[in-house]
């Protein structure tokens, strides 16, 4: 039995805090890993300028509602699925991802979970586990599955190296530089090609 693991951000949707802080014009929501690595403290930082502008759970899930998927994203999805198990595996919350995952198709996702107060306002957020996407194609190893994963940046690479075959999607030049052992594909019909490639093959 074959299962393809996909990243969500950058590969079917855009990546949602840079994307929402432009949405929103608050620029300083578009801080990522790459300018705080310390997640711990990042997410508090994001935590507290939602509260400071006031953006509640349901402000937040309707721009990103607004945002929808990348071009082909949701023909490309359904197209993969007709021939393959697909699990999403994704560092973000179920109550960011959810409503692309709605225009998606409902494909399943595991990510993590935020924690909102009564008033809406986000006060916390709890990972399902550390490295989850790694640790994920690692246990679908175990029972039996051969996995292939795609992804787009240098936090995908764990899970690329633990999957019996890694893609990379449309990544950044640093990580074709970093990482040459993993084919790149530039577009859908490149990723879909590589992939069934990879399916002949493992």
């Amino acid at each position: 039995m074959q299962l393809v693991c996909l990243d969500l951000e950058g590969v079917l949707v855009p990546e949602i805090w840079i994307e929402f802080s432009k949405r929103t014009g608050i620029p300083a929501l578009s801080r990522t890993t790459r300018d705080e690595p310390d997640y711990d403290k990042l997410m508090k930082y994001r935590l507290d300028l939602l509260k400071t502008h006031k953006l509640g759970l349901p402000d937040i899930q309707q721009v990103i509602s607004d945002m929808g998927p990348m071009a082909g994203a949701r023909d490309f999805l359904d197209a993969l699925r007709r021939d393959y198990q697909v699990i999403i595996l994704s560092d973000t919350f179920y109550e960011f991802a959810m409503p692309l995952m709605v225009q998606l198709g409902m494909p399943t996702l595991f990510c993590h979970k935020l924690e909102a107060n009564a008033e809406g306002f986000l006060v916390n957020y709890h990972l399902r586990m550390p490295n989850q996407k790694m640790e994920s194609v690692k246990r679908f190893k175990e029972i039996n599955f051969k996995v292939i994963a795609a992804g787009d940046s240098y936090n995908d690479t764990a899970m690329l190296a633990e999957a019996d075959a890694g893609i990379l999607f449309h990544p950044p030049q640093n990580v074709i530089d970093e990482f040459p052992q993993f084919p790149v594909t530039m577009n859908y019909a490149e990723l879909r090609a590589e992939i069934d490639k990879a399916s002949a093959r493992i």
